[in-house]
């Protein structure tokens, strides 16, 4: 399994058991940078421990701080505004460059879904 594979299982596995994930913002908002494909992500982590890492290390999130949200927050009030602005979902970015797996929101919310069901 690669890195970024590791990171989207941990992902699901993390969320669907807390029920909290993470993103960062500035006074500016929540960044969504364009990916290799030409498409806008907005990343999103499992922890506050993987956000944290990413605006430590990475120069482009240093003016970030870690925001917290609920998962059933994200599902009603984050996923359709998402999926109207044609964003992808970054999830638990990583490495050097934040990168990693860019997911439609619909997929981040089966699989997430999916690994929840077996934690509750």
């Amino acid at each position: 399994m690669g890195q970024s594979a590791s990171q989207a299982a941990a992902f699901y596995k993390e969320v669907g058991s807390s029920g909290k994930l993470w993103t960062c913002k500035d006074a500016g908002g929540i960044p969504a940078p364009i990916n290799s494909n030409g498409q806008r992500a907005m990343p999103f982590w499992s922890s506050l421990s993987r956000v944290q890492k990413i605006i430590d290390t990475v120069s482009d999130y240093r003016k970030f701080e870690p925001y917290e949200l609920t998962w059933s927050v994200f599902v009603t009030d984050w996923a359709p505004g998402l999926k109207k602005d044609g964003l992808l979902v970054g999830i638990n970015w990583s490495g050097i460059y934040a990168t990693g797996y860019d997911l439609d929101v619909s997929d981040v919310i089966a699989n997430t879904s999916y690994h929840a069901k077996k934690f509750t």
